[in-house]
């Protein structure tokens, strides 16, 4: 089952239209559907497609010779070339008659044993750009090598690519296509429990409910995501127990680096090395309050709702999930899931007013929205807003998000009010997210006012 991506098919299959050389690079995160994109691109084209494995350099040679010979005979072939240089010249002349496709996925596997790829590539786009009509696409999960051996200005490869793609996981929109037979509610927990990667999305069966999905998955020792964040750690870095306890300590509440730094046991040197791979990585993000710079304030939170709904929740019960108590360990989860989901839902949010922003459709046009906190120089008190942004220096949006069962009522739109008088904009515009709607003493608050706006769960589905 194939769902979204039509930017990327649409930016590939335009790029695939100009009949001429073509160099993408397509790289991202493990399980983000990088392989999928692919394979869906090359669905209906004459295509060599090659995935290197972590072997040899004659290993991969062999399996990439078997490829092309494959490609060309339509039969299995044992034939191989004598080096990559040759097996990629004997391609890039091919597509001199031809419109080819030639996809090398895993790239990083391949380079990392030849050590003369890279220059190798080189030396043939060099040569044959302005003759092959070979459409070479590269694919990577391993980020740092991408970004260092591939798209860097110091890389053989830099310059001569003619197109790349950082794949994301899903936003909540996307997500939910997987999802189609949850109730709504439940389409909001399953994001938050699985966020937007294909790989992930697909563990979760939408007969279920949200409870039975949770069983199934992080609370059964034999399903593939109980134990996926220890591998993906172990795949992606060289000491998996450093990284482990980082995350772990973001996840259950230290938010700052020295926080982090005393609960892990190892100096805040030492951790912001740690901490700036997981943003690389896109598991943790670093936050600073809105419109702020100040490296003092700086927070860490957990970006990837599968990490943080594991780290969460998974650890404080292993020794209870791998007795079998399934059902005592859901007890102990779901008084925590509407907590949990706050942080979920001001996500939500977040991406909801981008779509309105692209659009055309949210009252000002914001260049930018995040998070604010600071203290409140009357009171001296902490104060939060979950959503800021700006237009220009006059202009400002304050947004408030609310995941609980009771209708938001006049005193949060007062609240955020109240809040906003921090800052000085002659124009503030209002937005008011809830999971169950409005009492009518806040609509009617907030039609007086004029502008504010009411957005209920059910509306951000439409």
């Amino acid at each position: 089952m194939f769902i979204g991506r039509e930017k990327e098919l649409s930016t590939l299959n335009r790029l695939y239209a100009s009949d001429k050389f073509e160099f993408t690079v397509i790289y991202g995160r493990r399980r983000v559907g990088k392989t999928a994109i692919i394979n869906e691109f090359a669905n209906d084209k004459p295509a060599i497609c090659f995935t290197g494995v972590e072997t040899n350099e004659k290993q991969n040679l062999e399996n990439f010779s078997k490829c092309i010979f494959e490609f060309v005979t339509k039969k299995p072939a044992n034939t191989s070339f004598p080096s990559f240089q040759a097996a990629l010249e004997y391609v890039f002349e091919l597509a001199e008659e031809e419109r080819i496709l030639l996809a090398i996925d895993e790239y990083p596997y391949v380079a990392r044993a030849s050590k003369s790829l890279a220059s190798t590539l080189q030396l043939l786009i060099d040569k044959y750009k302005d003759t092959t009509k070979l459409f070479l696409i590269l694919c990577g999960s391993s980020m740092s090598y991408m970004e260092d051996q591939v798209l860097a200005y110091k890389a053989p490869l830099y310059g001569r690519r003619t197109a790349q793609f950082k794949v994301q996981p899903f936003e909540f929109q996307e997500a939910c296509k997987y999802f189609n037979k949850l109730p709504n509610e439940d389409k909001a927990l399953a994001y938050g429990i699985v966020g937007g990667t294909p790989q992930y999305l697909l563990q979760l069966k939408d007969k279920l409910s949200i409870e039975d999905n949770i069983k199934n998955t992080y609370l059964n020792p034999a399903s593939s995501i109980y134990e996926e964040p220890q591998n993906l750690l172990k795949q992606e870095v060289r000491e998996p127990a450093i990284y482990n306890a980082i995350i772990a300590a973001i996840a259950t509440g230290y938010t700052k680096m020295s926080e982090i730094s005393t609960k892990v046991g190892e100096d805040t040197s030492v951790c912001a090395t740690y901490i700036k791979n997981l943003v690389s990585l896109g598991i943790v993000k670093k936050e600073t309050p809105f419109g702020e710079d100040s490296t003092r304030k700086t927070i860490y939170s957990i970006e990837d709702n599968m990490f943080r709904f594991w780290y969460r929740f998974v650890p404080e019960n292993t020794s209870i999930i791998s007795r079998g108590a399934t059902e005592l360990a859901y007890n102990r989860i779901k008084p925590h899931l509407s907590t949990y989901m706050g942080g979920v839902f001001e996500e939500i949010c977040k991406q909801y007013l981008w779509t309105l922003l692209l659009n055309g459709k949210c009252v000002i046009d914001f260049t930018n929205i995040g998070r604010w906190w600071g203290t409140n120089p009357k009171t001296r008190q902490q104060i939060e807003i979950d959503i800021m942004g700006t237009a220009d220096k006059n202009t400002a949006l304050f947004g408030e998000c609310k995941w609980t069962n009771e209708k938001v009522d006049l005193s949060v739109l007062e609240g955020l009010v109240k809040k906003s008088e921090l800052f000085h904009y002659q124009n503030k515009h209002y937005y008011l997210f809830a999971k169950t709607g409005f009492t009518k003493g806040c609509q009617d608050k907030a039609h007086e006012m004029g502008n504010v706006v009411l957005v209920g769960y059910e509306e951000m589905l439409e």
